[in-house]
């Protein structure tokens, strides 16, 4: 294993081929992620309505869905899809972006997903080298585009997600390449309660929710996975972000400002332009205060 890491480390060309041609296949499957989990959400919803109230549906109804059954197959003539179909980007191009079988248009958000997945990870991958660093952010990057696309579709950030990653970057503070683990709890905390602690604010003075409890989540993941000392700086940016790209959206969209639009997207941006160049800005950030 020492020998092959000292290999990426002489031949970094390998390595960042590698980890595009291992992210576009984690891109392709991101977007059965990304289609299936809500549903699966819904379905496992019903069955647990079902079971408590009408259990002889229940069990009449139950079916196998998740992100493996069915087969992936066209959503309007449910032929199956290939294996040759389903190469990222390459195949929806080859098929100029239509069903093989019957000719109907192929969402052009799946070779969108899969380069940008592919993108980013390479960035990921020559701002940190093969390290470990590399492997938790690259899990990381590869959730927060997932958790991205489900609450722009559904304004939901699963807990099916957040939660592992919460985990996972508690633990990533054990190692030499993480914050302290002191600094990823009290970053968990803070992250949490910050944007809980506004919710509840905004909700008492207007009667209204701002906000999801899986924001909450997704923030504290950045603090535990960057310390506590990047939060500022994530609910700076994300904020700026939302501000510009939410009233971009609404003006396109031919929307009012009461109309409810996903935070997490921006959160995942921030934190991605915070696990890339947090220290950095805050750096710079600092010292245009002092001067």
């Amino acid at each position: 294993m020492a020998g092959f890491i000292e290999v990426l480390h002489q031949a970094p060309w390998f390595f960042y081929t590698l980890v595009l041609l291992l992210a576009l296949l984690v891109g392709s499957f991101l977007n059965v992620v990304i289609y299936r989990l809500p549903k699966m959400m819904e379905l496992s919803w019903q069955q647990d309505y079902q079971a408590y109230f009408q259990p002889d549906a229940a069990h009449a109804n139950a079916q196998r869905y998740n992100l493996a059954v069915p087969r992936s197959a066209c959503p309007s003539c449910q032929a199956p899809i290939a294996a040759w179909d389903n190469i990222p980007i390459l195949s929806w191009l080859w098929l100029k972006g239509r069903c093989r079988h019957c000719g109907t248009r192929i969402s052009a958000r799946y070779p969108l997903v899969e380069g940008l997945t592919g993108l980013l990870s390479v960035v990921l991958a020559w701002q940190f080298g093969p390290t470990l660093e590399t492997f938790v952010y690259l899990l990381v990057l590869w959730s927060l585009i997932a958790l991205s696309f489900i609450d722009l579709d559904t304004m939901l950030l699963p807990d099916q997600i957040t939660l592992p990653l919460l985990w996972l970057a508690l633990l990533f503070s054990l190692s030499s390449y993480g914050p302290s683990p002191a600094d990823a709890i009290i970053g968990a905390a803070a992250g949490y309660l910050s944007l809980w602690s506004v919710y509840w604010a905004f909700k008492l003075l207007t009667g209204k929710e701002g906000m999801g409890y899986g924001d909450f989540k997704l923030l504290a993941v950045f603090g535990a996975l960057l310390g506590w000392q990047q939060l500022p700086l994530i609910i700076l940016l994300s904020s700026a972000v939302g501000a510009v790209f939410g009233s971009v959206l609404l003006l396109v969209q031919g929307k009012d400002k009461s109309t409810p639009i996903p935070f997490g997207p921006y959160i995942a941006v921030a934190g991605f332009i915070a696990m890339l160049y947090g220290q950095q800005l805050t750096q710079w950030y600092l010292q245009v205060l002092v001067f």
